[in-house]
């Protein structure tokens, strides 16, 4: 039977937002899921952009050459960006990164459903 167990994000310290700083790829961390094939991770990830312009937001999801690009408005609260998208668990982790064209701006908060055979 699959058990299920909600989990922060890997880079994330005790839930608390991850401000995007990088402006390149590879960007910045933001969850690196499990090394175990059998282990899969629903991924659900905010953003929140707090400069007075919008911004553009790159996520890199699994890859540098495998991206979600959105544009996240100022000042609106927290935007869904990643909808519960599914990663495998891998001998080499699936990383999920970020980066924005100016850095500072974008904070990301979200949580993982580990769910596991």
């Amino acid at each position: 039977m699959a058990t299920y167990s909600k989990i922060d994000l890997s880079a994330s310290t005790d839930g608390i937002g991850i401000l995007v700083d990088d402006n390149a790829t590879a960007g910045k961390l933001i969850h690196a899921g499990d090394s175990t094939a059998t282990t899969y991770d629903e991924v659900w990830i905010y953003a929140t952009n707090i400069s007075a312009a919008d911004k553009k937001l790159t996520i890199e999801y699994g890859s540098t050459t495998v991206i979600i690009e959105v544009t996240v408005t100022t000042e609106a609260g927290l935007s869904l960006v990643i909808p519960g998208l599914v990663i495998k668990g891998n001998a080499s982790p699936v990383e999920i990164r970020a980066f924005a064209a100016d850095t500072s701006s974008i904070c990301l908060f979200g949580y993982v459903n580990r769910i596991t055979a």
